[in-house]
């Protein structure tokens, strides 16, 4: 039951809090007036709750304010955000309904609203007037009702909002859809009221479609209620401004005779005197031309709000309010207002097909809201261009976007012909941020008479790029735009030239459909050269990632992949190579993928560029785990290339080392060694040892020796290779700081913490500097940190690094990644041993699942992490599934690598700390002391592994009473624990407490 009502003091003056939706201002305004004319505080409050708060934490927001909160209810203040009625019911149930005495409400809506705002007791004051409105509101406040004496306060409030004002005329219809543009309406309201008397010009400018009009209408309906005289003027053509206006004088009662230049002089001064009205708002709609219309418009004490594409209003005493695309939060909200029936995620995938342009979210959402077809399908649809049958025109905006541009391309055509040449010249380009300076760069002569011209002449350049930015067909790109592609290179400084330019997606889309094949021939050329021009030449140079990053997004829309140019095909491997490298192997398979079947049509399926495609195809493809994909793609370029150039060709060994890698991945690391090892000596043989090819192949041989388990001999290898980079790379090259990963990694797997710390520390900042925090190289660096982290006991330090590595990859490179499951199967060790149990069962079982999909039953991944998820399994107490999952793991990974395997060697350590949970100590002890037999031989009495297997197998003897055999186990293992990692290492005071000691498999990339 709602909490009893308690009386509002009827005597002292009142703190009023008034929330309301911004559509509703005038209501709010109207009835602030009416409280503060009798004395009372009123304080403004427009509801805009975020999405991701609880609507009953936004009102007990609302509670912090003193007084009584008048709440001012219509369909809009339940319509911001995506929220159901059954939430909202809810947040008036739990807190207005508990706080009734502090809550009072007016209805300005006769539509249905949430049944639980029957709470409120709302006053209705949509079928009275305004002095029964007035008495209305102060009843429901408890706040007396008596009129105020004529003398009390004689000043003009707002006008009462079901009330027009004494002169309407011409103003479209109030969009019901309107959403979001708070800030903007904000901004040209204080603007034009903070104007002194005949400067309160105000010009909202952007490109058509940006919904400029549907925000001058808002401005008229939220506003209007302050003015007197409110008349609307088409004025895209000066005649019908001029005759728009003089329609006024008679509107405004004034006595002029027939002849049109008199009425139109009349209404001017009429406005410019105030008189009869000094509150007016004149809104010139489509003004593009100031020169043309600048002098009729009137000064005064009222307010002129312009529309316009052009923002050349700013040299005419008015100031500028660009309106831009939505946000994307507006885009979502106005979509699934216009079209109900589509999903949160749905308008979300819309608006970003349509880069939140309000007029095509309006005319496409339309169109779905009345079909049955998916989102996919329809963007996929205009994909192919925007069509009169695809769209649904409506009332709020009445042009189709397409005839819009079409009517403006035209206008340009016949005033600035270069400027269309240009235009077309751009598209090109991809649509987002354009570096037509590229173009600028080219010698005069390779490019069309057309072009050379303006490219050669810098007043005809930039009166072509002014004109297009008068007009909002492109804009300056800088700082804050949503870009199409996110690096840029220098576009502030280009920007500012005129050099860079920014085109709406939609906006290419036409003008690209709209071009005589002529021109199509000739401009794309021009772009193909630019882009050729523009390659630095060197995609392994991190220094010059940002310029591979400017010029790839655009290869797909010169056609790049459709030139049989030797200059083109050499820039679509440096790009591929540079995807590569820099992490964006998403981009990097699209793009290979796409050139492999148009280089095979084009060229033929064994020309030689397809085999250097196949590589650089395949890197980017084993970098996201798809392993067999790659083999076969290697494996047919190894057997071409051997028998058409022989074993010894040097396209043929760089091949046979792609396939190592593939074989790597696969977990047959066998194969791989032996051909990694062939390749290495082939190219001593062919290069000698310090060619970068015999030090990348080298630097795989020891790669596929530390998968081996061989950790000694690939730490050697690792070594001479780190060595020799820094020789002849620079000590910041990224394949330099490749080897320093690698050689740091050896460090740690054989026990070698400290070391491996020291140098992986250092070489963590270094890859932050010269690779960028998001890199997966760096990501992989601070993941080998953290676990040195973790082997020298510093679990802080350990457990932040891991956590933010793992947040990093899944948003750059997704769940899935192999690098992300990487990172989450340490994590969930980290997780199981810190007593983070929840934790580390959900991640140890996507990890296990992950791999099983990606690579398949019998892969050594798969056992190593089922040994990791048993250890889980038995820290919740699921004893004999945990034992079943670890010898299955155990007898998995003997098969995949052999007995003698570090990998196998750890999971029996693990084996047999359940074999005695389980009641077998005798099959346990047995498993310990054959695996510290087989762990001496393959990697040391002293290695960590081996110690570990020799305090658990002390453990094991224990529990078969063998108290003085367990103890000369323990002692000497003990001391050689405290001789290898020190006396007060994590490791050595765990063994002297007697904590047995247990084996995380850590899955490497190959």
């Amino acid at each position: 039951m709602p909490a009893e009502r308690k009386p509002v003091a009827k005597t002292v003056p009142q703190t009023v809090t008034i929330s309301f939706a911004g559509f509703n201002r005038a209501w709010a305004a109207w009835i602030g007036d009416r409280l503060e004319r009798r004395g009372h505080t009123v304080s403004y409050q427009r509801w805009d709750p975020p999405v991701e708060i609880p609507l009953e934490e936004s009102f007990q927001d609302l509670l912090l304010a003193p007084g009584p909160i008048l709440v001012v209810l219509s369909d809009w203040y339940f319509q911001l955000g995506p929220r159901g009625y059954e939430e909202w019911n809810r947040a008036l149930r739990g807190v207005v309904a508990s706080h009734a005495g502090r809550f009072a409400a007016v209805t300005v809506t006769t539509s249905a609203l949430p049944a639980a705002t029957a709470v409120f007791a709302a006053a209705d004051l949509t079928t009275v007037g305004e002095a029964e409105a007035e008495r209305r509101v102060l009843t429901r406040l408890g706040l007396p009702v008596e009129p105020l004496p004529d003398t009390e306060d004689t000043r003009r409030g707002p006008r009462y909002p079901a009330d027009t004002p004494d002169v309407w005329g011409g103003v479209p219809r109030r969009n019901t859809r309107f959403t979001g543009r708070e800030r903007l309406l904000d901004e040209a309201y204080h603007a034009l009221l903070q104007a002194g008397r005949g400067a309160g010009v105000v010009t909202l400018h952007g490109m058509s479609g940006v919904g400029k009009t549907q925000l001058a209408a808002e401005y008229v309906y939220r506003f209007g209620a302050e003015y007197d005289v409110v008349w609307w003027v088409s004025a895209d053509k000066r005649v019908t401004c001029r005759q728009r206006l003089a329609e006024l004088a008679p509107a405004l009662g004034l006595s002029t005779g027939a002849e049109y230049g008199e009425r139109l002089r009349a209404a001017r001064d009429a406005l410019r005197r105030g008189d009869p009205y000094a509150r007016w708002l004149l809104v010139l709609d489509g003004a593009d031309d100031p020169e043309d219309i600048w002098d009729l418009v009137p000064t005064g004490p009222g307010h002129v709000l312009i529309t316009s594409r052009n923002p050349e209003w700013s040299e005419h005493n008015s100031t500028l309010v660009e309106v831009r695309v939505y946000d994307r939060d507006e885009s979502v909200a106005f979509v699934r207002r216009r079209a109900p029936r589509l999903t949160h995620d749905e308008a979300n995938r819309l608006a970003i097909a349509l880069e939140d342009l309000p007029l095509l979210l309006d005319q496409t959402a339309g169109w779905l809201n009345d079909s049955d077809m998916s989102v996919e399908e329809y963007i996929d649809l205009l994909a192919d261009g925007i069509d009169q049958d695809v769209v649904r025109v409506s009332a709020d905006f009445p042009l189709a976007f397409q005839t819009g541009w079409s009517i403006l391309l035209n206008k340009l055509r016949e005033t600035v012909p270069e400027s269309v040449d240009l235009l077309r010249l751009c598209t090109f380009f991809a649509p987002g941020a354009i570096p037509v300076r590229l173009v600028r760069d080219l010698p005069p002569e390779r490019l069309p008479e057309k072009l050379r011209g303006l490219v050669d002449d810098p007043v005809r350049w930039a009166r072509a790029i002014n004109k297009l930015r008068q007009y909002a067909v492109v804009r300056a790109a800088g700082v804050g735009e949503r870009e199409v592609h996110d690096t840029l290179g220098d576009t502030g400084a280009a920007g500012a030239a005129g050099d860079t330019l920014y085109m709406h997606r939609m906006v290419h889309q036409i003008v690209h459909q709209d071009m005589p094949e002529r021109d199509h021939r000739e401009f794309i050329e021009v772009v193909r050269g630019a882009l050729v021009a523009a390659d630095p030449g060197r995609p392994t140079d991190t220094r010059l990632w940002p310029r591979y990053a400017e010029i790839t997004p655009h290869l797909k829309w010169a056609e790049v992949l459709e030139s049989t140019d030797p200059a083109m095909h050499t820039l679509v491997l440096n790009c591929l190579r540079y995807m590569y490298l820099s992490g964006e192997y998403q981009a990097g398979i699209k793009l290979g993928r796409r050139a492999l079947a148009a280089w095979r049509r084009i060229l033929g399926e064994t020309h030689s560029r397809i085999w250097d495609l196949s590589y650089h195809y395949a890197n980017v493809m084993r970098a996201v785990g798809d392993y067999a994909g790659t083999e076969a793609i290697e494996r047919a370029a190894v057997e071409h290339l051997r028998a058409e150039r022989g074993p010894k060709d040097l396209e043929h060994l760089r091949a046979a080392g792609g396939l190592a890698a593939d074989l790597r991945g696969l977990g047959r690391y066998r194969e791989a060694f032996d051909i990694s090892e062939w390749t290495l000596a082939s190219y001593r043989e062919l290069l000698g040892d310090q060619d970068s090819r015999t030090l990348n192949a080298q630097n795989n041989l020891a790669i596929s020796l530390r998968l081996l388990g061989r950790y000694e001999d690939s730490l050697e290898l690792n070594r001479r290779t780190l060595e020799a980079r820094r020789q002849l790379l620079r000590p910041r090259h990224s394949w330099t700081l490749f080897s320093e990963l690698n050689y740091a990694t050896d460090l740690r797997l054989l026990g070698r913490y400290s070391e491996a710390e020291s140098l992986q520390s250092q070489s963590v900042r270094v890859h932050r500097i010269v690779l960028g925090r998001d890199n997966p190289q760096t990501l992989r660096a601070e993941h080998n940190l953290a676990l040195c982290h973790h082997r020298s006991g510093e679990r802080g330090r350990a457990a932040a690094l891991f956590t933010q590595i793992l947040e990093s990859c899944e948003r750059v490179l997704g769940e899935h990644d192999p690098l992300t499951m990487m990172f989450a199967a340490s994590l969930s060790c980290f997780a199981r041993e810190h007593g983070d149990v929840d934790r580390a069962v959900e991640m140890s079982d996507r990890v296990v699942h992950g791999y099983l999909g990606m690579l398949g039953e019998d892969h050594p991944y798969v056992a190593g992490t089922r040994a990791n998820h048993a250890l889980v399994l038995r820290n919740v107490g699921e004893r004999e599934q945990a034992h079943a999952l670890i010898e299955q793991a155990l007898g998995d990974m003997t098969g995949a690598v052999g007995r003698d395997h570090p990998w196998t060697l750890g999971c029996a350590v693990n084996a047999s700390a359940l074999r005695n949970i389980v009641g077998d100590p005798e099959g346990a002890a047995e498993l310990t002391g054959d695996t510290i037999t087989r762990a001496t031989e393959s990697l040391g009495r002293t290695h960590p592994l081996t110690l570990s297997a020799r305090i658990a197998h002390a453990a094991d003897l224990r529990g078969l009473r063998e108290t003085r055999r367990a103890e000369k186990v323990e002692r000497e293992a003990l001391d050689d624990l405290a001789a290898t990692l020190g006396p007060q290492h994590t490791h050595t005071v765990t063994a002297r407490s007697r904590n047995r000691p247990y084996w995380d498999f850590e899955p490497p990339i190959i």
